[in-house]
């Protein structure tokens, strides 16, 4: 089940919203176990053939942590704590990683060992991660007395389940048990579905519209020329964007909707100024994991500069080999991890750079970065940027010139080929770019939320909007990591 869907949005999240609330007003603890139920439920909607994984994720963690809080000798702790996180890792190992290690082992010793083709158990990232802090956090005793049902919803609250964002126990655990979060709060309801309908609308009406010009450009990579590759790759950088934002923004919404407040995870990431800033406005909860629970034990800054920068480039490496299983994603970290080093070295020297250019090298190097995250392969993410710097030839797409009534030859013309007339595709892409770059985002709209008659109104145009696209229903990016 997924949020853009009739069947969630009008079958499933009012009746649970309603049940949930009622059953407060009777017995607190049998509401809390409608919500879990129908979080599993959202969970195996999808695949109900992964459920018991997560199920036995669930127990195993739980017993884990809840041995880890007690005091044992430190050295029996020691020991459960890195079982604890190898059961974690080998489970996302084995499914995430297997046919990626098998395939590689196979290449470079030419073996023939058969892969498993295993599909990948639906958002296991992501509650891998969580569960891995909860461990670490038991063993340093920042856990409290938690029971099974509370760590259960913490883990499994259908609307940060799929996609995040990453929570960490001690923002959610304790809100599920607060008297004032039983009963419905009007202004939450008003926050919530405010905020929902932004996020619906990010996904339905801007990057699906941008996906369409991604897919078929990333599927003629050979064939591009620099026009219509800038084209694509501008159009998957923004269809990243609006679509891992707008489940974030929806996932926010609905968590409000129950009085629970989830944390933010993007905050106008390409108004960055520099690669560090970037990430702290990019899919921030992965950034606070990777910084609390690899950097800082690594040693994070504390033991010189080698390992300073070693340890940068240590993180964003497993940020990129979390996201997927594949060369691209790899490259992908070791670029973001090279270009961090760079920024703190630029950083420390104390030279300054103006805004304007910091901007637009930093806006400039994630959208080339994004190459290698979108393409399904090497040579595909090389084509294309072949054709980024003209290598496929530096032409003009038809309607265009035609449109200026420029004096160009047939030779220096060609078809535009994505979907749409290329006009059309460049006042999106202008308009998108004013809207990222000068609009306030969600987040500061929710902080400066106010109840009036305009913002009611732009919201159920939003929303209404929106479901009338649903039978173009698509999956969230993010899914697939």
């Amino acid at each position: 089940m997924i949020f853009n869907s009739f069947e969630f949005i009008f079958l499933f999240l009012p009746l649970v919203f309603l049940l949930y609330f009622l059953l407060n007003r009777w017995h607190f603890t049998a509401a809390k176990v409608w919500l879990l139920l129908s979080s599993l439920f959202f969970y195996g909607y999808w695949n109900p053939i992964y459920l018991p994984l997560m199920l036995i994720s669930l127990v195993i963690n739980f017993v884990i942590g809840s041995y880890l809080g007690k005091d044992s000798p430190e050295g029996r702790r020691k020991i459960i704590l890195t079982i604890g996180i190898i059961f974690n890792v080998l489970l996302l190992g084995y499914f995430k990683y297997y046919d990626f290690f098998v395939e590689n082992i196979n290449y470079v010793f030419q073996t023939d060992i058969e892969l498993k083709n295993l599909l990948l158990p639906l958002a296991i990232s992501f509650y891998t991660f969580q569960q891995i802090a909860y461990l670490v956090d038991s063993y340093r005793k920042e856990t409290s007395e938690y029971n099974f049902l509370n760590y259960g919803l913490f883990v499994t609250f259908f609307p940060q389940l799929i996609a995040g964002p990453i929570v960490h126990h001690s923002e959610v655990m304790e809100q599920f048990e607060k008297a004032e979060n039983r009963r419905i709060q009007s202004r939450n309801i008003a926050v919530g579905l405010f905020i929902f309908s932004i996020g619906l609308f990010k996904k339905v009406a801007i990057a699906d519209t941008f996906a369409v010009w991604a897919n078929q450009g990333y599927s003629m990579a050979d064939s591009l020329t620099f026009v219509d590759s800038w084209m694509t790759t501008l159009a998957y950088t923004f269809q990243l964007y609006f679509d891992f934002s707008g489940y974030s923004d929806m996932a926010i919404g609905i968590g409000l909707l129950f009085n629970i407040h989830l944390p933010r995870n993007f905050f106008s990431p390409y108004k960055a100024k520099s690669i560090q800033d970037f990430w702290r406005r990019w899919h921030i909860t992965l950034s606070r994991f990777l910084t609390q629970y690899i950097y800082i034990p690594l040693g994070g800054n504390r033991h010189g500069k080698f390992r300073t920068y070693l340890n940068i480039f240590i993180i964003f490496l497993i940020s990129g080999f979390w996201h997927g299983a594949g060369w691209t994603f790899v490259v992908w970290g070791i670029l973001h991890g090279v270009a961090s080093m760079i920024n703190r070295a630029w950083t420390l020297s104390g030279r300054k750079m103006p805004g304007l250019l910091a901007w637009f090298l930093t806006f400039t190097f994630v959208h080339v970065a994004w190459v290698f995250f979108r393409a399904p392969d090497m040579e595909t993410a090389w084509n294309v940027l072949g054709s980024m710097i003209g290598l496929n030839g530096v032409l003009l797409p038809k309607d265009f010139v035609h449109a200026l009534h420029l004096p160009l030859g047939s030779q220096t013309l060609f078809h535009f080929e994505l979907g749409a007339p290329f006009i059309e595709v460049l006042m999106w892409t202008v308009a998108i770019m004013m809207l990222v770059l000068l609009g306030k985002n969600s987040i500061q709209l929710r902080d400066e939320f106010k109840p009036k008659l305009w913002i009611a109104a732009a919201a159920a145009v939003m929303f209404i909007y929106c479901t009338v696209q649903l039978q173009k229903v698509s999956e969230f990016l993010y899914f697939n990591f």
